[in-house]
């Protein structure tokens, strides 16, 4: 059998010996013999057909009256294949006993067979309460109401199977029973609990099991997917692991791919999640610290010895330690934890001098740093201050415009339209007087460096227009006149 379960093989199969179903019934006789085996199927009703004539343009019930003949012969079709299905299900065990079992489906389906009181009550604990009396006895059983006679028949046909682990393994269909079958139900544990499930079967079994409150048994099961409590009290030693790991990795492409995965993993919807166990802000935060740190090392170092033999190593570091501020970013502003991040990056004044000193080639990987947070706060997911938003310009636009160029050249994955974008409206959140202050400046030296520097056009309108075509001026408050008579 294939390792993967349908939800309704595992659902079934849980369920099998648990659920008592209120809708068997039994008609003891000591009269009349049981009837010998029955294997019958009643035929599907007749599909009913409406001629029309072809001439002319269906109405609206001849399409009805179509469509209906064509589910019709649909039904007629899988009725067909079930009953070939239970054909061959019903050759399987030795039936020939002394109680007449019949399965009724909700359509009225029904399928009859005569099996052993003996293995019914030896199988079953339901079945022994129920069949409990005096030898001889025949009996008539029906169970109605069935949402799948397959399953039922085939939990009977488990009965008379010596080894069911086995018979688990190999199967393909589901198994389900409204009775108490203690061996079928000890199988479907140890077959569930050897076999992998997908995601959605996780979500199956663990669902079964908690309705049913197995306990014990249930436990073994759902170990793998089970947390122990000290695991979650380590969640965030486990975390400064992994992302520490990509950080500091050595295979370029193992490290790329480990940060997409994280990346998608950190950002899974947890919105009907609530025990969800996420990342620290705390745990994020000092992993910026640390790369920011390093970051500075790594430009002094550069800045220090223009001729040391292993710059060009020192210079790829620089990169690597800008990228690996990005990737953190880019989670805290996924988490709505960014804005602590924008007064830190606003604060670095030493490193924004250093910086003016490395190449180019090496160096425009910071800036997309500053681009990152611009992208955030114009679209609204990084909330600071104005002074803090205005800092942060001053420390590090300057560097911004001189590394536009390259950005725009050296990375195929930064978005120069989204990063004016997000420029301009950051600009556009200051004061009036600040937005004229950065807008002139840029103003100048965008008709010296033109495409090497963001186009923020748009953004000099704007304030042109707050300036000096639809200004505001407030109302004067006259709150402090007083009016004497």
């Amino acid at each position: 059998m294939s390792a993967s379960l349908n939800s309704r093989h595992v659902s079934a199969m849980i369920k099998q010996g648990f659920i008592p179903d209120q809708t068997f019934t039994f008609s003891p006789s000591r009269t009349f013999p049981s009837p010998p085996p029955s294997r019958t199927f009643p035929s599907p009703p007749p599909s009913r057909t409406f001629p029309f004539p072809q001439s002319h343009p269906q109405t609206l019930f001849q399409m009805m009256s179509q469509e209906h003949d064509r589910d019709s012969k649909l039904s007629v079709e899988n009725r067909r294949k079930m009953q070939d299905r239970l054909s061959k299900l019903l050759e399987e065990p030795p039936f020939g006993g002394d109680v007449k079992l019949t399965v009724i489906a909700r359509d009225g389906f029904r399928v009859s067979m005569n099996v052993h009181k003996s293995v019914l009550a030896e199988k079953s604990r339901y079945f022994a309460e129920k069949l409990r009396g005096e030898n001889g006895i025949s009996h008539s059983v029906e169970i109605s109401d069935c949402d799948d006679v397959e399953v039922y028949v085939e939990a009977v046909v488990l009965m008379y199977c010596e080894d069911l682990k086995r018979r688990f393994r190999f199967m393909n269909e589901g198994v389900s029973a409204a009775i108490m079958f203690d061996l079928g139900v000890s199988s479907c544990i140890e077959y569930l609990e050897a076999i992998p499930w997908t995601e959605d079967e996780q979500k199956d079994v663990i669902a079964q099991l908690d309705d049913l409150q197995l306990h014990d048994s249930a436990s073994e099961v759902l170990l793998r997917v089970s947390s122990d409590p000290s695991t979650t009290a380590r969640a965030d030693d486990i975390f400064m692991i992994l992302i520490s790991g990509v950080l500091q990795a050595k295979d370029e492409k193992a490290r790329r791919e480990m940060k997409e995965l994280l990346s998608r993993l950190f950002k899974e919807d947890s919105s009907n999640n609530n025990s969800r166990i996420d990342v620290s802000k705390d745990t994020l935060y000092i992993l910026c610290h640390k790369c920011i740190s390093s970051l500075v090392l790594c430009l002094f170092e550069a800045t220090a010895m223009e001729e040391r033999p292993d710059r060009r190593a020192l210079m790829s570091e620089i990169t690597r330690e800008a990228d690996n501020i990005q990737w953190i970013v880019a989670i805290l502003i996924g988490k709505k934890m960014g804005d602590e991040f924008v007064k830190i990056w606003a604060d670095q004044r030493e490193l924004a001098r250093l910086h003016s000193k490395v190449p180019t080639i090496y160096r425009h990987e910071i800036s997309r740093i500053t681009a990152q947070l611009c992208i955030g706060i114009g679209r609204g997911h990084i909330l600071v201050q104005k002074e803090i938003r205005f800092s942060l310009l001053s420390t590090w636009l300057e560097a911004l415009y001189d590394d536009f160029g390259w950005m725009k050249r050296a990375s195929r994955t930064i978005d120069t339209k989204l990063v004016e974008d997000g420029l301009s409206q950051t600009i556009l959140t200051l004061p009036l007087l600040q937005q004229q202050a950065v807008l002139l400046n840029w103003f100048d030296r965008f008709l010296n460096k033109g495409d090497d520097c963001p186009n923020i056009q748009k953004a000099f309108e704007i304030w042109w227009r707050r300036a000096f075509i639809r200004h505001y001026s407030p109302e004067p408050d006259n709150s402090h006149l007083q009016i004497t008579l």
